[in-house]
Formats: structure tokens, C-alpha cells, sequence
């Protein structure tokens, strides 16, 4: 398993309770499943759903989270909609 950084913005970064946390998994999807494990809270599921996530300052976009591959060091960025932008 790779190690990598989760960095949650804005509306994200309040529904976690942090701004950053270290995960370890394979694919994003063992990320999410992880980081959806620790929280047995809605409201951090419902904005985690509408965000928008990069991998390593790579959109994801409609791939499926278990197609994106976490290396070692991967940075994996938790983006909400922003007002205005």
C-alpha cells in the first residue's frame, strides 16, 4: 500500500474536521472507502460526493476511483463547489 496525502478545501476541509490527513491505499477508491470509514457522518459523505478530487494535481473527472492508481507521496486534493467560480 502507498502512502498518501489527503487535502480537503473549504467546505471539505470543515466537514472532515481537518485540512490534511495521511492515508494508505492502492487506488482512490480504497482512499475514499477509508477516509468515509473513519467519518460515519452524512453531511462529509454528501460534500465529498459533489467535490471534485484531483490525484497529484490531476483532475479524476468521470474515471472510476478504483481505475486511478495512489503511488507512494501521491497528494490527493478534496475540491467542494466554490461560490462564484
Amino acid at each position: 500500500m502507498a502512502k498518501c496525502t489527503v487535502r480537503y478545501w473549504a467546505a471539505a476541509k470543515d466537514a472532515a474536521g481537518t485540512g490534511e490527513e495521511t492515508v494508505e491505499a492502492d487506488t482512490l477508491q480504497e482512499v475514499v472507502d477509508t477516509v468515509c470509514h473513519d467519518r460515519a457522518d452524512d453531511h462529509f459523505q454528501r460534500v465529498l460526493g459533489v467535490s471534485s478530487i484531483l490525484v497529484d494535481e490531476k483532475p479524476v473527472g468521470t474515471r472510476s476511483h478504483g481505475d486511478v492508481v495512489i503511488t507512494e507521496g501521491s497528494v490527493i486534493e478534496v475540491l467542494p463547489p466554490f461560490a462564484g467560480g
